[in-house]
């Protein structure tokens, strides 16, 4: 099979489709005509087509603070797993770090903790951030979209506070969501201060774009690498600050004190293979979410390093987790070429740049501003009920986001100012998308739930404080773009200045690790026989681990 421009013949027979019907819908962009879906009609796709009510997926948890609760099948086996160390052998009266502040995890919210811990009084030298990878890697950096905030003066964060719940389908927490949009102005001016460039009109302003979901352009983007020119300047100053940093050292258990107290973490060297004793009067988790485990088969726009770590540890300890039974799928994952499978493609390509979703014979189906949940749902829909998706030579369907729409609309030249990071992806493989349109499928994004805390980040365990994907309850059961940036500097910031406030106040006593020989008698007791380990660290893609492109949706 030959191939055209990056695509098989046959793939080219609906592009010429495309083509043709790109002059009609022009007149149905999504600020003219095409209309939004009802909130009936988004209920019904959701629960019909939206891989969160799959049939099968899910099942309830046996034991601990969430015992009983509907989670993801991958979910539960972890939460169900023996603990990777043997109490035993661990020597606690050794303790190698001491630092005031333990940060597990070095994403956003992890170097926005740091930097406000030290905006709060704690010296550099007392805080230690402990990091699976490198320093920084971590979804943070691969963040592309955006960063909401109500800056504008026409917006407010009574406007935002209504667009998250409802994007949230009301599930939300609302005291979490009213600290969200209130600091959100002050962060973005925060992070300006630091030198994020954010885009700008000509006259200088700040330059907004829609998300989906939100009623009026809230969106402050670096082109298509938002998040990596974020990560850039919080990654400067955490090290000129001079935070001691350990590098391919997660945490694999949490330490507890016999006051109740979480008192720092077991970490263990990936390098050397040798575990640390790390003793903190205050512990901030912030190690993301879950998608290298690949829930129902879908790839992932996660970093390698996504495997829930997070949510394991809290849950030993007797942290509850919320909205465990449902994650993100974003609408626009790369569906073709085969070896870019899974990774996104930018929100912004629709918000600020007009491209529309279409079908096979071009035919316009949804708005592409939809909820990304609604919009998943009704792309799967597409592409298993109506049969009116491409299949590429993988087996893997998809629909098209008609890209050249946007240098149409905007002008030539404004797809490679705009979306540099999207237009060098496919052109590596033969793919100019500011010539042909780009085939896409929802693909596993975010973890909506996760630890429940409080307006002050704080766990419902003493000494833990936690922020960014690790945690619920922001974003209910549906998050919009660009509130998971926010979610990272808004919290990351409220766990790094509560934290310096308890240690300037608590004293930890003997240090434990009781919980585990707890957990470990609570498997038992629930008749529990597992080989099954976890926290997994990293994800296995061998024998039945490989990923498939046959999804069974429907």
């Amino acid at each position: 099979m030959s191939l055209v421009k990056g695509y098989p013949d046959y793939m080219r027979e609906s592009i010429e489709l495309v083509e043709k019907t790109r002059d009609e819908r022009l007149e149905h962009t999504f600020e003219k005509s095409y209309r939004f879906l009802t909130l009936e009609e988004r209920e019904e796709v959701l629960h019909r087509y939206h891989p969160d009510y799959r049939e099968g997926a899910k099942r309830r948890v046996r034991v601990g603070p969430n015992k009983g609760d509907l989670m993801y099948n991958e979910v539960a086996d972890l939460l169900e797993s023996h603990p990777l160390i043997d109490p035993d052998e661990i020597d606690l009266s050794v303790v190698d770090y001491d630092p005031e502040i333990l940060i597990i995890g070095s994403g956003g919210a992890g170097l926005t903790a740091a930097l406000w811990a030290m905006e709060s009084g704690i010296p550099a030298e007392d805080i230690l951030i402990s990091t699976k990878l490198r320093l920084g890697d971590s979804n943070s950096k691969m963040s592309q979209g955006g960063i909401q905030a109500a800056t504008r003066p026409e917006d407010s964060p009574v406007v935002h506070f209504l667009d998250t719940m409802g994007g949230g389908g009301f599930a939300n927490d609302p005291e979490l969501v009213r600290c969200l949009v209130t600091d959100g102005p002050f962060m973005i001016s925060w992070l300006i201060e630091l030198g994020v460039m954010f885009d700008r009109a000509p006259d200088g302003t700040l330059q907004t774009d829609y998300g989906g979901g939100c009623s009026i352009k809230r969106v402050h983007c670096c082109k298509d690498y938002t998040g990596l020119e974020m990560m850039r300047n919080l990654m400067d100053e955490v090290e000129n600050a001079g935070v001691p940093v350990l590098e391919f050292t997660p945490a694999i258990e949490l330490l507890m004190d016999d006051k109740g107290q979480v008192a720092g973490a077991v970490l263990w060297n990936m390098e050397t293979k040798e575990y640390y004793i790390a003793r903190a009067k205050a512990t901030i988790l912030t190690t993301g979410g879950l998608g290298r485990l690949h829930l129902q088969g879908f790839a992932t726009t996660n970093h390698y390093g996504a495997t829930a770590d997070g949510i394991v540890l809290a849950y030993r300890v007797g942290c509850r987790l919320v909205h465990m039974d449902t994650v993100q799928y974003h609408p626009t994952g790369a569906a073709y070429p085969e070896a870019i499978v899974g990774l996104l493609c930018t929100e912004k390509l629709r918000g600020r740049g007009g491209a529309q979703v279409v079908n096979r014979n071009g035919e316009i189906f949804v708005n592409p501003l939809e909820p990304r949940d609604v919009l998943a749902s009704m792309i799967i829909r597409e592409c298993y009920e109506r049969n009116m998706g491409v299949v590429t030579p993988t087996g893997m369907r998809g629909v098209w986001l008609d890209t050249p729409m946007i240098d149409m609309i905007h002008g030539e030249g404004a797809t490679k100012k705009a979306f540099p990071a999207m237009v060098r992806l496919f052109a590596r493989h033969g793919i100019d998308i500011t010539q042909d349109p780009i085939l896409v499928f929802p693909t596993l994004h975010y973890q909506n739930g996760g630890i429940a805390i409080n307006t002050k980040a704080e766990t419902e365990v003493p000494g833990l404080y936690a922020a960014g994907e690790v945690t619920g309850g922001v974003h209910g059961r549906n998050r919009l773009m660009g509130n998971s940036w926010l979610e990272l500097v808004v919290f990351g910031r409220r766990a790094g200045m509560n934290a310096a406030e308890r240690v300037k106040r608590v004293s930890l006593g003997r240090l434990t690790l009781d919980h585990v020989v707890k957990y470990e008698r609570m498997l038992e007791e629930a008749g529990i026989k597992t080989d099954r380990r976890a926290p997994i660290l990293l994800p296995d893609y061998r024998g039945e681990r490989a990923i498939s492109h046959e999804l069974r949706i429907l």
